[in-house]
């Protein structure tokens, strides 16, 4: 039983994180639980003996009084006036993740963050793990909640954490092996300040210990701070250069092992940075260069990360509906071979579009048209008018859906391509970008 949870133990939030969590203290035994969540609570069956107080509405809050111990799921602020003053009564603020750390068996714990490419890094490192052999398991903010991996779990196991910013920001433990990828800006809507995302982005490698080994990009300032933070001893870095990992137009080399990307099944050249961030991750595993350079090149893109769709009619067609950031598309652009038509916008989150639309004009010279669809679809307009699109070139309009954008991105013609790279996230239009990402599939397969 965790000794570090004592009752009663509160639950911050009650979606999926929460509802795990309610299962692992299900599990430890604690029988005083209070749900706090503002949405109304449906609670599963209860095990004999266990109480379980539920406060939801908009004084939901007022359960705190109740805690000695609170678990807070990752997507609720913990820097708020109420978990302020609950810790100075004395009671003791805690996470998923936080909790995981304390308790694994698993022989090593990997996690990765960033701005960009988590999930794909994740997922390539497990598939190379598993190409060799060794068990692993993927949680927290991809896969299933970091608390559910506790449960038969054994200790010849890897787990492989992808983390958000909202669940490092309490951490005071880290990782065995830290892969911070490319850091930019996210998240304002949440946190009060980009130094206060990237500082959270540090816990993932701050606590480390000098045995650890921390993975990151050379070449990307705010990664190469935060990496600075990490004591362990191994730093493996990747660079254009002068690198553990150097990367050169499309091709990796680690060491006297060399990785082409026109062998890969992936697409997008920025992939190339995930590939290498994986591999330096697996190496401190005891996972050979040469046999992970072989597994990546049978390792398939995630869904709707520049996924390749195909060609029809002579019309090659990328499915890139994760791409909810100016800089995810910027990324996505620069790999475009053929000349191409671009599908681009959505929700409003307030996104800076001045240097998409810059690089989208100014470094992009097979970029033929642009489709606008969306909230944002007029304000980026306007950017890219300033950046001088018309003298460029480049067909641009808004449209009304994703239907008719994609209906005129298909002018672009025989030997060019059609990219769904919206750069903004998708409500309004879209329940999320799955949905947005489903509906654009649909639309390469009537053609």
């Amino acid at each position: 039983m965790n000794n570090n949870l004592v009752s009663p133990v509160g639950i911050l939030g009650f979606g999926v994180e929460g509802q795990s969590t309610l299962r692992y203290l299900f599990r430890e035994g604690i029988k005083d639980i209070v749900v706090m969540d503002k949405n109304p609570v449906n609670l599963p069956e209860i095990p004999a003996g266990t109480h379980v107080k539920v406060c939801s509405g908009e004084n939901y809050l007022d359960g705190l009084k109740d805690c000695v111990t609170v678990v807070r799921s990752a997507g609720v602020y913990p820097m708020s006036q109420d978990l302020f003053k609950f810790q100075m009564n004395g009671g003791m603020l805690t996470s998923q993740i936080q909790l995981f750390l304390e308790q694994t068996k698993s022989k090593k714990v990997v996690g990765v963050t960033g701005t960009l490419g988590k999930g794909s890094t994740v997922s390539m490192i497990s598939h190379i793990l598993n190409a060799a052999g060794i068990p692993n398991e993927i949680g927290g903010n991809f896969g299933v909640p970091a608390l559910d991996l506790l449960e038969n779990e054994t200790a010849e196991r890897v787990s492989v954490l992808e983390l958000s910013s909202f669940q490092l920001m309490t951490l005071s433990l880290s990782p065995d092996v830290g892969v911070v990828l490319r850091v930019s800006t996210e998240h304002l809507d949440w946190h009060k300040s980009v130094e206060e995302y990237r500082d959270a982005k540090a816990n993932l490698v701050r606590w480390q210990k000098a045995g650890s080994t921390c993975v990151y990009l050379k070449d990307a300032a705010p990664t190469a701070k935060i990496a600075g933070e990490s004591p362990a001893r191994k730093k493996l870095a990747v660079a254009f250069g002068d690198g553990d990992a150097n990367i050169e137009g499309a091709t990796l080399t680690i060491g006297c092992e060399k990785l082409f990307l026109g062998d890969c099944k992936v697409r997008g050249i920025y992939q190339l940075e995930n590939m290498a961030a994986a591999t330096l991750a697996v190496s401190a595993l005891g996972v050979k260069t040469s046999d992970a350079f072989e597994a990546l090149k049978s390792y398939e893109t995630l869904p709707f990360r520049m996924e390749f769709k195909g060609e029809k009619n002579g019309i090659e067609f990328y499915n890139d509906s994760y791409a909810t950031r100016p800089d995810a598309t910027i990324a996505a652009t620069g790999s475009m071979k053929r000349p191409f038509a671009l599908i681009l916008g959505g929700s409003e989150k307030n996104a800076d579009f001045t240097e998409l639309s810059e690089i989208l004009v100014k470094e992009r010279p097979n970029l033929k048209r642009i489709a606008l669809i969306g909230a944002t679809a007029q304000r980026m307009l306007d950017d890219l008018k300033k950046a001088g699109v018309d003298a460029a070139g480049i067909k641009t309009a808004t449209f009304p859906t994703l239907e008719e954008a994609f209906a005129d991105s298909l002018n672009i013609g025989e030997g060019g391509t059609v990219i769904m790279s919206p750069a903004c996230a998708s409500f309004g239009l879209f329940k999320n970008y799955k949905v947005r990402g489903q509906v654009f599939d649909k639309l390469v397969s009537e053609v």
